[in-house]
């Protein structure tokens, strides 16, 4: 399944599809979470509420 397609469908409620995204991104969401060499979960929280934002309004 390609990228858009995984919005399109991550869009339109699809759980499955959501978690792929996620599994995408997670490596990249770790990295961004890490501060002064320390893993913050509260950043990584927000970064993941910001990813679930994009997703929402990704327009196809």
């Amino acid at each position: 399944m390609n990228f858009k397609e995984l919005m399109t469908r991550s869009k339109n409620g699809d759980r499955k599809a959501t978690a792929e995204l996620f599994d995408l991104y997670k490596p990249l969401l770790i990295k961004e979470s890490i501060v002064n060499g320390f893993f913050d979960e509260d950043l990584y929280q927000e970064l993941c509420l910001t990813l679930l934002n994009c997703i929402r309004i990704f327009k196809t």
